[in-house]
C-alpha cells in the first residue's frame, strides 16, 4: 500500500557495496530493492558480493473492474501512483473521484483495483485506450493522434504569479542525491521532486520509470493537498512530451530536467504556458520556452503581480 512518508524525504541509507566500492558497508534494508549475488571486476580485481537491485514488476490498473493499463514499475507508493496516473492521464478530474484503491499481489505481478466515480468512469470509456507500457514508453497503445496532445489546464501566463530563480533550481538539483535513497542503493531508478520556490526539495518519489516517478509525485501532491502551483518540479531524466503534459496537468508552471527536452515537449510546454528548463546541472541550465518566469541571475524568488493590479 502507499507509503505514509512525510513530505520531507527520509535520511538516506548508506551506499551499497558496489556504489561505494567493493567491501563498503551495505544497508541492511532498502525498500523497493532486493539483494542478489553478483560477480565482476573492478580496478582489475575480481569480486563476488551481494548487491541491491531495483525491483521492477508489472502493475495493472483496473477501474471499476475494467483493466485499463499495465505498467512496469517499482512496487513503492502504489496508491499514490494510482492516483497520480489517473489524474495526469485525465481519467480523474479531481482526487475526490477516486473512492478506493485495493492492491492484489500474484505471481504475475500486482493489480491495483480502483473504484472511481461514475462520471470519471464514463469519461474513461469514452477515451479508452489499451496501453501496455514499458519502462521508458509513455504512449504505447494510444489509439489516435487526438489522444496524444489532449487539452491541458491553463497555467498562468508568464509574467503572472511566481518568478523563480536560477539559484533555486540549482539548490534543488544539488539536493537530489541525498534524498534518492533507492538510487543510492541500486543506481537504477529515476526521481521526480516537487520543490518550493526557494529550491527546497519537499516531496520526492523514485521509480525505475521516469513517468512512474512523476505520477507517484503527482499523486502525493494531490493526496496531501499541496499547492503545487507555488513551486516547481525537477526530474532526473530527459523532459519528454509526456513529462511536460503530466506536469501541466498538476498545475505546476515550471519543469526542470537534468537532461534535454524533445521538440514535442518544448511545443507542448509553450502551448501550456509552462517554463521548460533542460540541462539543469549545478549552476547551469537551458531555458527552452517562457523564460519570463525565470530570473537567470542569483536573486531570490519573487511574486509577480497580475496585470492591471488584479
Amino acid at each position: 500500500m502507499a507509503s505514509e512518508r512525510s513530505g520531507k524525504p527520509a535520511a538516506p541509507a548508506p551506499a551499497p557495496a558496489l556504489s561505494a566500492g567493493v567491501g563498503a558497508a551495505r544497508p541492511s534494508f532498502c525498500e523497493g530493492a532486493r539483494v542478489l549475488p553478483v560477480q565482476g571486476v573492478r580496478a582489475g580485481a575480481a569480486f563476488a558480493v551481494d548487491d541491491w537491485v531495483a525491483e521492477e514488476v508489472p502493475v495493472a490498473l483496473e477501474y471499476n473492474g475494467i483493466s485499463h493499463a499495465v505498467m512496469l514499475a517499482t512496487p513503492l507508493d502504489l496508491e499514490e501512483f494510482a492516483l497520480g496516473f489517473s489524474l495526469s492521464e485525465g481519467i480523474l478530474s479531481a482526487p475526490h473521484e477516486l473512492f478506493s484503491v485495493e492492491e492484489e499481489s500474484s505471481e504475475q505481478g500486482i493489480t491495483l483495483h480502483l473504484r472511481i466515480a461514475g462520471e470519471a468512469f464514463a469519461r474513461l470509456k469514452d477515451r479508452r485506450r489499451s496501453m501496455t507500457g514499458r519502462t521508458g514508453c509513455g504512449l504505447c497503445g494510444t489509439e489516435s493522434l487526438a489522444q496524444v496532445a489532449r487539452h491541458l489546464p491553463g497555467l498562468p501566463m508568464p509574467g503572472q504569479g511566481r518568478l523563480f530563480s536560477r539559484a533555486a533550481i540549482a539548490r534543488a538539483m544539488g539536493q537530489f542525491v541525498e534524498h534518492q535513497t533507492l538510487q543510492q542503493a541500486t543506481g537504477a531508478v529515476h526521481a521526480a521532486a516537487w520543490c518550493s520556490a526557494e529550491g527546497e526539495v519537499k516531496w520526492l518519489r523514485e521509480d525505475v520509470g521516469r513517468h512512474n516517478a512523476l505520477d507517484k509525485l503527482i499523486g502525493a501532491l494531490a493526496r496531501h493537498e499541496v499547492k503545487a502551483g507555488e513551486g516547481f518540479i525537477a526530474v532526473t531524466s530527459r523532459a519528454s512530451f509526456e513529462m511536460v503534459q503530466k506536469t501541466a496537468s498538476a498545475g505546476v508552471p515550471l519543469l526542470a530536467a537534468v537532461s534535454a527536452p524533445t521538440s514535442f515537449a518544448v511545443a507542448t510546454a509553450a502551448r501550456a504556458n509552462m517554463t521548460l528548463v533542460g540541462f539543469a546541472r549545478r549552476q547551469d541550465l537551458v531555458v527552452y520556452c517562457h523564460p519570463e518566469r525565470l530570473d537567470l541571475h542569483d536573486s531570490e524568488p519573487q511574486l509577480l503581480h497580475p496585470p492591471h493590479g488584479h
